[in-house]
């Protein structure tokens, strides 16, 4: 069991980093193919479901790591 956990664990940590560096700061995915990123603007499409994906890894994350602790 504690296997599982340690490899859930270190995926979600790369899937985790991966998401947010693909976020740009300030500017969102549009940063990244020269859109301009001094207008300020709401999260839309794939902004917003990277943006939530990024929550819900964290929150699994820790909540992996919590049980870990647990059972070790």
């Amino acid at each position: 069991m504690q296997a599982f956990l340690n490899i859930t664990q270190i995926v979600l940590s790369v899937a985790l980093i991966l998401a947010i560096l693909v976020q740009v700061r300030g500017g969102g995915l549009g940063g990244i193919f020269g859109q301009s990123d001094t207008v300020y603007r709401t999260r839309r499409g794939v902004e917003k479901t990277l943006f939530q994906l990024t929550i819900i890894l964290l929150v699994l994350f820790i909540v992996i790591a919590v049980i870990s602790v647990r059972l070790s």
